[in-house]
């Protein structure tokens, strides 16, 4: 079976995938956002296993990736990955972005994870460029897809519309097939 790509507006939280992607900050212990959002809903078993997490290994450094529990979520874990914060593109943010994707998308295959969300890393208060990131995005999660059997399945949640929309649009670039 080809692994696909679907693009899908809305909350993250509520869908039955494997594992959701938490754009985490490197503390993993919740924040505004996506990652506030995945804390709330999944509830303190979350937040106590990202401290059992912090005490084996500490921060989790940008472009890395950690899997945890995934609490009351509909998901069976969440990976967190903690995306760069945007500088101006001088400083490595597009590597350490597609690293992000990446070691997300290792980490789903190595637990034998069929399906993955993952949520516009960066592009809150990161301030990555939605646009950068959303190509980024789909070429990082294209490529590893085409080279490995797991994950089968890869959502690209979007808060909006528009987001969603400029996603659909790389992912028909790429040519990939959906089922969107």
């Amino acid at each position: 079976m080809k692994p696909q790509i679907e693009i899908v507006t809305g909350d993250i939280t509520t869908l039955p995938v494997d594992v959701i992607v938490n754009a985490a900050n490197p503390s993993l212990l919740g924040g505004g956002g996506v990652d506030g959002a995945i804390h709330r809903a999944a509830g303190p078993a979350l937040l106590e296993a990202c401290k059992v997490v912090r005490q084996q290994q500490g921060e989790c450094a940008p472009g890395h990736a950690v899997i945890t529990l995934a609490g009351n979520l509909p998901a069976k874990a969440v990976i967190h990955t903690v995306g760069p914060v945007w500088q101006g593109g001088d400083h490595q943010e597009a590597r350490i972005l597609e690293e992000a994707y990446r070691n997300s998308l290792a980490l789903a295959a190595a637990n034998n994870y069929r399906t993955i969300a993952f949520p516009a890393i960066s592009t809150g208060v990161y301030g990555f460029p939605r646009a950068a990131a959303a190509e980024i995005a789909i070429r990082t999660i294209s490529d590893y897809l085409t080279r490995r059997p797991l994950p089968e399945r890869v959502y690209c949640v979007c808060y909006d519309e528009e987001n969603a929309r400029l996603y659909q649009r790389l992912l028909t670039q790429q040519g990939n097939d959906t089922d969107a």
